[in-house]
């Protein structure tokens, strides 16, 4: 893989010609960012940025400015290669945190090992309706014991409404969801997102994951996409890299939530 040319893809389709996550979601390009705006249950945040030294801090109030003005919190998505170099200390000082750094892993679709079985006594239940969808935020609430109200609106929302942007899957053991993950598709381009693989205590390390990322890849090859991308965390990374992912850079979630 040309580690430049991918990644200079991935900016452009991605980053800079960004599409909204979901219904109810809006895509604005103001000036030098690309920025979504969401609902109340949405993910609201930028995605892109074309900064400077000369214009990085005057960005940043504009749109700390923009969002607080909506009475929104907001996340500001940065990745290793953005310019300027010093953004994150800058997006620190106006009042950003920093949450847990990712990889931008992607791999090509045809160079992936996708002859990965289910481990015994696991079945995957494809999610197409409430039902599943309440079993997918369940098993995130017990793999990451995070609240799951945000994704179990915008997944609802996404199965009724774009049916054809998202896969989900729940792996069973018996009638116990005990792993969750979805695919994110994004029409016109040649990426399809891996989000959310997550398995509840006690039956990790089983291969339930690694089954899930090539059940995953195998229906974005069936659907034509050619590149797959995950932000992975350091327990994922290593399972990502056996089945032929790459690292390309890296990404890091700064979050600003309106004072008072």
């Amino acid at each position: 893989m040309d580690h430049v040319a991918v990644l200079a893809l991935f900016d452009r389709d991605m980053r800079e010609g960004a599409q909204p996550d979901g219904p109810g979601a809006h895509v604005d390009r103001d000036g030098r960012v690309v920025r979504q705006v969401a609902a109340d249950q949405g993910w609201n945040g930028l995605v892109w940025s074309d900064l400077d030294e000369s214009n990085a801090d005057r960005a940043i109030a504009d749109q700390i400015a923009y969002y607080t003005g909506l009475g929104r919190g907001f996340e500001w998505k940065l990745y290793g290669h953005d310019l300027p170099v010093d953004l994150g200390r800058r997006l620190r000082s106006a009042g950003f945190v920093p949450e847990p750094e990712e990889t931008l892993m992607i791999a090509e679709v045809a160079d992936l090992s996708l002859d990965v079985a289910p481990p015994e006594g696991i079945r995957f239940l494809p999610v197409t309706d409430e039902a599943g969808v309440h079993l997918v935020a369940d098993v995130h609430e017990k793999a990451f014991g995070t609240d799951s109200s945000r994704l179990r609106h915008q997944l609802l929302a996404r199965l009724r409404d774009d049916p054809e942007t998202v896969v989900a899957v729940v792996a069973l053991a018996g009638d116990e969801p005990v792993s969750a993950a979805r695919m994110e598709l994004v029409p016109g381009t040649r990426f399809a997102g891996l989000w959310g693989g997550g398995t509840v205590e006690g039956w990790r390390g089983r291969g339930i994951y690694r089954a899930l990322v090539a059940h995953r890849a195998r229906a974005a090859v069936d659907r034509g996409y050619r590149y797959l991308q995950v932000d992975a965390l350091p327990t994922s990374r290593p399972i990502l890299e056996r089945l032929g992912f790459e690292p390309l850079t890296t990404t890091q979630p700064y979050v600003y939530e309106p004072r008072g």
